[in-house]
């Protein structure tokens, strides 16, 4: 193990001085080179506009990104084809956000299984091995605790391994390292070893996977000190995230949509990365703040449609961020709104909801004029049937519900 991680740091400078010469034809015909779109650096505000500089506090540009439902000062807004950008389905973004780190830091490197010349499960990591070598992009045994064990022994050393679990489920194996050793070393070491790790997978309830294979593991995580964990809802914040985890001297645990893979978005040519710690404004509103994330965005913005044509208007914020909580931007909704209904798909029990209602309760109590509602999960296992499977799951029909008895 020990040869591995010292041949890893020693072969990704010559790594990277070799490949990108001899193999930028790689990517030629399918995108414009990452040169082409690297000028100045910005940092993506939730609202979608971009500031100048690492701590997001420039001016303001234009708007670059659309909400899922248009809030209702964009609804004549025009057509993605005539936006600055270019399209990427989500899998697409995560790829560009790594190779770009990988790109401008030799010291990042990704393991997991079958992150090589395959390509990783859903294409994530397809075409890295061609272009920077099997030690920075380097295939592992089915040993989740093991190459997690080697990724965060390789973060202590100073490189910045990104660590793939084919499915987060999978990362249950990996526990006791995620645990005991990338969340604790740098309080346990006394500040001696910062751990600079990624975690990043693919999960959540899929098309008929079955129980093992659509975990939802953000309560199993949310408990380890000194962990972060970000969820990913578009192609844009997917790039975005990925880039900020990588830079990140903490370790991350980005989530995943199995469903989200495919969804295209156009993102802007120039490098910009997002907040960690930052929610996203998705569709202002005034009678109701609901808090959301992942997929669950997107049945939200389906109730959204329906709940404006009863009259209502719903404030949608994509928390992105499950530890910390963006308690700012939430409050100041809360604030606003004085009804708060979460919708998730982690389980009901111990979830992601239970958190941010304490946390609300805790920090907002006094803003509040109703109960807050939490839609999550049932908890049971996910059913392999399709029709039992949409039954374990929170659907539009019972969000809309949800917000009509809270605003009566």
């Amino acid at each position: 193990m020990a040869a591995i991680i010292q041949g890893i740091g020693a072969a990704t400078a010559l790594t990277s001085a070799n490949s990108l010469d001899t193999k930028k034809s790689l990517f030629a015909n399918s995108r414009r080179s990452l040169s082409e779109r690297k000028g100045k650096l910005f940092v993506a505000r939730s609202d979608g506009r971009l500031s100048s500089g690492l701590n997001g506090r420039g001016g303001r540009a234009e708007q670059l990104i659309t909400n899922a439902v248009a809030a209702k000062e964009d609804a004549a807004a025009a057509s993605t084809s005539s936006k600055p950008g270019h399209e990427l389905l989500l899998f697409e973004a995560l790829r560009e956000g790594l190779e770009e780190e990988m790109d401008r830091d030799p010291t990042v490197c990704v393991m997991g299984e079958d992150v090589g010349h395959y390509g990783g499960s859903y294409k994530v990591t397809k075409g890295l091995a061609p272009k920077y070598g099997d030690l920075r992009v380097l295939d592992t045994p089915i040993a989740e605790n093991s190459f997690t064990g080697m990724g965060i022994g390789a973060a202590m050393t100073g490189l910045r391994p990104v660590i793939e679990g084919m499915n987060m489920g999978f990362l249950l194996l990996a526990f006791n390292q995620i645990s005991n050793n990338c969340g604790m070393l740098h309080y346990t070491s006394g500040g001696q070893f910062k751990i600079p790790v990624v975690i990043r997978g693919p999960g959540g309830v899929g098309r008929q996977l079955g129980a093992e294979h659509s975990q939802r593991l953000e309560s199993y995580f949310q408990s380890i000190p000194g962990i972060q964990m970000v969820a990913c809802s578009t192609p844009y914040n997917a790039k975005g995230l990925m880039k900020a985890a990588i830079k990140s001297d903490n370790p991350v645990i980005l989530f995943e949509h199995v469903l989200l893979y495919n969804l295209k978005e156009r993102i802007p040519d120039e490098e910009y990365v997002l907040n960690l710690e930052e929610a996203e404004m998705v569709r202002p509103g005034e009678h109701v703040t609901i808090l959301t994330y992942s997929r669950m965005r997107y049945h939200v913005m389906q109730a959204a449609k329906t709940l404006v044509n009863k009259g209502y208007d719903p404030e949608v914020i994509d928390i992105r961020s499950l530890k910390p909580f963006d308690l700012y931007t939430i409050g100041k909704s809360v604030k606003k709104t004085h009804r708060v209904l979460i919708v998730e798909e982690c389980m009901r029990t111990g979830g992601i909801g239970a958190s941010l209602t304490a946390a609300i309760t805790e920090n907002f109590h006094d803003y509040l004029d109703a109960p807050i509602v939490c839609l999550s999960s049932q908890d049971v296992p996910t059913p392999y049937a399709g029709t039992l499977e949409n039954w374990t799951v929170v659907q539009p029909p019972q969000i809309v519900t949800a917000v009509e008895q809270l605003c009566q």
